[in-house]
């Protein structure tokens, strides 16, 4: 794996150093870049936890892809620049899911050689809210057009939360290092298991400076600091389209999925 070709997929072509400021210079250029997406999943590809499968997916074929892979691809890129980089198992929304929720997110925590002591939490594998690292610390931020930021839970548990205006979206999390068998297994869980969101559902999600996109299923949705707005994809057509034009997702075969995501459009609106 090249980390210039890393560098070059991202965009990013400042100081190669372990610095803070080339710290969130490459999360900035990663989430502006890469979209979330799971399409993978729902053409019925196998995904893994493999970081040298997630390098080959979006640097080499430019593709984007979930938890598992872009924060995967941005731990390693870090570690290579020689950032402290300790892989975390998340828990998103745990106070409503519980324990089936464990490890059903992959997110880092970075020390810089510099200041060892101070942590941050990086993440680009959250749909594209978080557009830098913030310190491992109870604070809240304005990264537009979301409100975010970290709660602290008892002594050693910690809730990162987004608010795009419609409500908290959430994860949970240890400061320490994940174990890779519950990662690896949840990764298989969530690409196969029937009701799984993943399975379920098509998402693609890119944030394109204050701007965040979201396709889920045939609703496109655009969230702005002014507000959002939403509409309906019509055919399988508009679909790859709007896939490639708005999240630079060049996968002609979702044509193929479009039966199945009307049915499931159907089943959770009751409309065609």
């Amino acid at each position: 794996m090249r980390l210039d070709a890393y560098f070059e997929r991202v965009g990013f072509g400042g100081r190669v150093a372990p610095t803070i400021e080339t710290l969130f210079e490459v999360q900035r250029r990663h989430a502006l870049t890469v979209p979330f997406e799971n399409l993978d999943v729902q053409l019925g590809r196998s995904l893994t936890t493999d970081v040298g499968e997630a390098y080959a997916k979006i640097v080499e074929r430019g593709r984007g892809g979930w938890c598992y892979e872009q924060n995967g691809l941005l731990g390693w890129a870090l570690g290579e620049l020689g950032f402290d980089v300790t892989r975390v198992a998340a828990a998103v929304m745990q106070q409503q899911r519980g324990d089936i929720a464990d490890a059903n997110h992959l997110c880092l925590l970075v020390r810089t050689p510099d200041d060892p002591d101070t942590v941050y939490l990086a993440d680009v594998g959250f749909g594209g809210s978080l557009l830098e690292p913030i310190e491992l610390a109870a604070a809240d931020f304005e990264h537009a057009p979301f409100r975010l930021g970290l709660r602290q839970l008892g002594s050693a548990r910690w809730r990162y939360y987004e608010d795009g205006g419609d409500g908290e979206f959430s994860f949970d999390f240890t400061a320490s290092a994940g174990d890779e068998t519950v990662l690896s297994n949840r990764c298989r869980f969530l690409q196969t298991h029937p009701e799984s969101s993943f399975v379920l559902n098509l998402v693609a999600q890119l944030r394109v400076g204050d701007e965040h996109r979201t396709l889920r299923g045939r609703v496109l949705t655009v969230l702005t600091p002014d507000g959002s707005s939403t509409r309906q994809l019509d055919s399988a057509d508009e679909l790859v389209t709007t896939l490639a034009e708005l999240f630079g997702i060049d996968v002609p075969e979702v044509a193929d999925l479009w039966p199945r995501i009307v049915a499931r459009h159907r089943e959770v609106f009751g409309e065609e």
